[in-house]
Order: C-alpha cells, then structure tokens, then sequence
C-alpha cells in the first residue's frame, strides 16, 4: 500500500469572515496541516488559533510579523484579508513561500488599474518578480470572482459557434458581515451621492478580472471591458444589527462588466446583489450563480449552493457560514497544484482540472 503524502504545510493571514470558516476547513482538510496564524490585531497576537475563531485550541499560536511566518517556513500561506498586503506578498515570495489568496485578485488587472502600487510600478510586475526571486508560485480565487467563471467556461465545452458567456451573482449579501466591504463600496450612502458610481467601479472591478479571465480562456481579444449600473434606493431604514441602511440610501445594485468586441458584449459578469429587499428599484434574487451561453446549442444553468443535510435553514447564520465556505474553499482546494506549478503568477487558466476538485472524507 503506497504511504499517503506529506500533509501541505500552510501559514493563514487572517482571521476576519473568511479566515475564520478556513481554521477548521484546514483542519479537516486530507492535503493540510496549519502550521502557522498571523493576525493583524494586537489582542489575537499570542492567542491560540482556535481560541480566537471561537473553537477548541489547536496549539497554533497567533503571531504578528512576517519574520515569523518566514521562519516557520511553510510550503504555502493562504491570505484572506479584506483587501491585499502587497509587501506581505513581496516578502514571502522572495522566501519562495507560495501564495494563495481570496482578497481582490484574479488577473491583477484590477490591482494595476485601482490600487497602483508604492513604487509607481504595476503591481504585477512587483508580483511576478518577487515569485521569480524565490522560485515560488502566486495565485488569486474565490467564488465569484473565480470559481463562478470557472463553472461557466466548464459547461460552454458543449457549444459551437458561441455568441456570448454570461455569468450572474444573484444573491442578498446581508450575510456577508463586513462593514469595511460595503462602507468602500457605497452601501448606505444616498443614491444621488456622486462618488457612488466611482466607488462601485473601483471597489468591484476584480469582476472585470474575471471577464478577462474568460476572455483569456476562450483566446478572444477583447476592445474593453464596459462598466455600467443601476441602483436600489433602499424606501425605509433599514437596520441589519450589524450595518444600517437609511432610507434612500443604496441597498441594492445591478451592476455588469462586459467584454467587448467590435462593439458586441461578448463574455460578461453580472452582479444582482441587495443587502435589503425594500428597494426601489428591486431585483428577484434568485440566491445562486447563473451561467447563460448562447450559441449552438444554448446553455442555461444555476449553481446552487445549500448546507450540509441536518443543519437549520432558518437560521441565517448557516447561511453565512456557506457564503465564507465557498469562497475559501477554492482557495484550499487549489493549494496542491499551486504548489506544484510552476513560479510566477498563475490564474485559472493556467491550473489543471485537479486544481479544481474537492475531496472525499473516507
């Protein structure tokens, strides 16, 4: 009988919505073993990992420097902050320390274009470099973006002659509790607020990441990618416990990125997503990710997700959890053909189908 693998080794950053569903993930994860937690906040600095995400301790003790996930020397560190530490990135790289990460990346277009880095010099290139110097591999995934694209490129193997790839988030992002994510994004703010739309665009266009992703995919040559919107006055106040929404302050959007060519949208990313029903305008969110491809034949699909069997439906906070599963969960699932890859940045494209597979509790 051939012995099994040596588990990965993987160092996490964070412990925010993501982080702390992927403490036990990890756990129960056949491929790894966490040997390592940095955190940002100085009173989780020294505690035990499971302690501070609400579970038994685990004997991983939080630490709060990068000397320190650099001595740990880790085959991987999964990053699942709210937005990038680019010079955490730099410094593990070089150390030839492997990233996988699900905050705001995808292709990096995003990163380049919103978010240029210190130096003047595209945050990619800084990236790719410091993967070359330590021989080490980089690559951004989630749900949506990420996987949800994944999904539709998958299922787009049956059609000829395509006409256009469009891929739907269609959901109530209430359960996704990070005030800094919204308050960057516009929710709460009066719909007439003009730094709105710019806000819109700059804190979401990891989406047009994915569009290029597709586009990267199909070998299409995209003009542009086109941003555009519409907005969901919320017609009451709304309190959510965590976050408050005035009334006709922004509680609902629909927003799209479409590659373009000649003039013709043909791949694309839509984005149905209220943080409250009571909007006006209002969306049927339908609480999954659509795939829809025309061409010969045509493709209508959804994906959609449930918990496990025995857990309360009623009880929003299953579905929190979910939301955090899902997006991580690519991310873990990925870590072995990340480390086996070869350095430099990596997105999808470039990953084998293993990259994309589960695992089975035997």
């Amino acid at each position: 009988m051939t012995a099994p693998a040596p588990r990965i080794r993987v160092f996490q950053v964070a412990t925010g919505n993501v982080g702390t569903e992927m403490i036990g993930r990890i756990a129960g994860h056949p491929d790894l073993e966490l040997v390592g937690l940095h955190c940002y906040s100085p009173d989780k600095i020294g505690r035990d990992a499971g302690e501070i995400v609400g579970a038994d301790p685990i004997g991983v003790i939080a630490t709060g420097t990068v000397a320190e996930i650099i001595a740990a020397a880790p085959d991987v560190l999964t990053f699942h902050g709210v937005f990038p530490d680019e010079e955490l990135y730099v410094q593990v790289l070089e150390a030839g320390i492997n990233i996988v990460t699900t905050a705001d990346w995808i292709t990096g277009f995003h990163r380049d274009t919103n978010h240029p880095h210190p130096s003047g010099r595209k945050t990619t290139e800084v990236i790719e470099e410091a993967c070359q110097a330590g021989g080490a591999t980089f690559y951004g995934t989630g749900m949506n973006p990420g996987a949800a694209q994944v999904i539709a490129v998958a299922q787009s193997m049956d059609v000829a002659d395509i006409e256009n790839v469009t891929v739907t988030e269609s959901v109530d992002v209430s359960c996704h509790h990070s005030a800094e994510t919204w308050q960057a994004v516009g929710y709460g703010r009066r719909v007439d607020d003009p730094t709105i739309p710019d806000s819109l665009r700059r804190y979401t266009e990891v989406f047009a990441d994915s569009v290029y992703l597709m586009a990267d995919c199909f070998d299409l040559d995209l003009d542009e990618v086109a941003f555009s919107y519409e907005l969901g006055a919320c017609t009451k106040d709304v309190d959510l416990g965590w976050y408050f929404l005035p009334a006709g302050s922004l509680g609902a959007n629909y927003i799209t990125y479409q590659g373009m060519v000649d003039g013709v949208a043909r791949v694309e990313t839509h984005l149905e997503w209220q943080m409250t029903p009571f909007t006006d305008p209002a969306w049927d969110i339908k609480g999954c990710y659509i795939t829809h491809i025309t061409g010969d034949p045509s493709v209508y699909s959804k994906h959609m997700i449930f918990p496990k069997a025995g857990v309360d439906l009623s009880d929003p906070s299953s579905f929190a959890s979910i939301g955090m599963t899902v997006t991580g969960l690519p991310a873990l699932n990925a870590i072995a053909s990340v480390v086996a890859a070869r350095p430099g940045i990596l997105t999808s494209a470039d990953m084998p189908l293993r990259g994309f597979a589960g695992r089975f509790r035997l």
